[in-house]
């Protein structure tokens, strides 16, 4: 017997190989990005609160560099609940185009029923 490797053998063995291996792999599973509805909930309830934070600097931060009376800390924490109640209208007008989509793709995807008393 020759030392020398089968060609022919080893590359079926480095195929059966590689089958094996793939067979073992984890399937991973890519789905598209779902958010839960507490995640968006969290989502519009972190908006309002930077809206406010936001207003509520601006309007201490005017306030202590003119060394005003609070006016503009109540003025820009308004406009901050305002811009809040704004940004959270636009993402749930967001969330709710999405979901409008996706069961519009639903209901496109499904087979129609065809007229069979004609």
């Amino acid at each position: 017997m020759s030392d020398a490797p089968d060609p022919d053998r080893l590359k079926k063995l480095e195929e059966r190989i590689a089958a094996l291996k793939k067979a073992r792999e984890p399937k991973v599973e890519r789905h598209e990005e779902h958010f839960t509805a507490a995640s968006q909930g969290w989502r519009m309830v972190i908006e309002l609160v930077a809206g406010l934070g936001i207003g509520f600097g601006i309007g201490y931060g005017l306030d202590v560099l003119l060394g005003t009376i609070p006016i503009f800390l109540v003025l820009f924490t308004l406009l901050g609940f305002v811009a809040g109640v704004k940004t959270m209208l636009r993402t749930a007008e967001e969330l709710q185009k999405d979901t409008a989509s996706q069961e519009a793709g639903k209901t496109a995807g499904a087979k129609a029923p065809e007229d069979e008393g004609e």
